[in-house]
């Protein structure tokens, strides 16, 4: 079972999610090819990696 393709696209849609940006047909789509676990692990490690830039950028312009 390939699992890369599925949490690719899951990665893609979190994405797009914290942009806010989204064609209706994209995310029609998505939906019929994606799992929820994949889109909530996607968000968790998004959500991750904007906390951390932000912790970064902070630290660069207080140092």
């Amino acid at each position: 079972m390939n699992l890369s393709g599925p949490f690719l696209r899951s990665i893609r849609t979190a994405a797009w999610a914290f942009l806010g940006l989204r064609k209706r047909a994209g995310h029609d789509e998505d939906l019929a090819h994606i799992r929820p676990v994949h889109v909530i692990t996607a968000g968790l490690l998004l959500g991750l990696v904007f906390v951390l830039l932000l912790m970064l950028a902070v630290h660069l312009v207080t140092a």
